[in-house]
């Protein structure tokens, strides 16, 4: 069954014209087969706009966002690669434009990532409850837990934490939280480790697990934490040590 966008709209972040892709398959070894969701700049290539920082409409303030004086970057994502891959794909007309009631038919049992790059708060929440209708269960994280546009998502995707204190507040306003750390930081209470990370011995992969689903109706239910990972931990790291 055939890819496809699921929003061509304006950001609910600033208003600029974006898209959401659902892509029906994904050999990513973490996550498993879920289906996985971009959200990108429409009128930019994601690698320009890495650069010239108008990912801002579909990341907001994420820290992880390249920074415009030092350089340094410390997202995860290669957008070189997928991400690119993706908006090629989108452009030559690989992806039709379906409404995202009827997209959820072809989501109907599947186990679907929110924001496989880009932040969900970009895209209204309506549209992401009304994809995730008939599925069988999803994941999400948003860095914009801090502002009014996200709080319609807090039931259904993660605050990303980067730090404890980031967790600690994010709790208080009724987040669950998914936390990047150091191997150094310890866990805090209700806070356990990812099972699909190597701390937690990979004995889960994200399409099983679906811990990081949001709180909810009961957002005490323990949040995640992994040790940070990939080609972006050495910068991360310096970053922390900095801050």
């Amino acid at each position: 069954m055939q890819s496809f966008v699921f929003y061509d709209g304006p950001s609910a972040l600033d208003g600029a014209p974006i898209i959401g892709i659902a892509v029906l398959r994904s050999d990513n070894r973490k996550t498993g087969d879920m289906v996985q969701t971009y959200i990108l700049r429409a009128d930019t290539h994601p690698v320009d706009a890495l650069r010239d920082g108008s990912d801002a409409s579909i990341c907001g303030d994420c820290q992880h966002r390249r920074d415009s004086a030092t350089g340094v970057r410390t997202c995860y994502v290669n957008v070189g690669q997928s991400v690119a891959a993706v908006f090629g794909a989108w452009t030559r007309g690989a992806y039709p434009l379906i409404d995202p009631a009827i997209g959820a038919d072809r989501l109907a049992g599947r186990a679907v990532r929110l924001g496989t790059y880009g932040d969900p708060a970009a895209i209204p929440a309506h549209v992401w409850r009304a994809l995730l209708a008939r599925a069988a269960g999803h994941t999400g994280y948003t860095h914009q837990w801090r502002q009014p546009v996200a709080i319609q998502l807090r039931d259904i995707v993660m605050a990303s934490a980067d730090s404890a204190f980031d967790r600690d507040v994010a709790r208080a306003l009724g987040w669950r939280t998914f936390r990047v750390r150091t191997e150094s930081e310890t866990l805090a209470a209700r806070e356990i480790v990812c099972p699909a990370s190597p701390e937690g011995g990979d004995r889960r992969q994200c399409i099983t697990c679906q811990a990081c689903d949001g709180a909810g109706a009961n957002p005490s239910r323990a949040s995640i934490a992994i040790i940070v990972h990939g080609p972006a931990a050495r910068a991360f790291e310096r970053v922390r040590a900095i801050a």
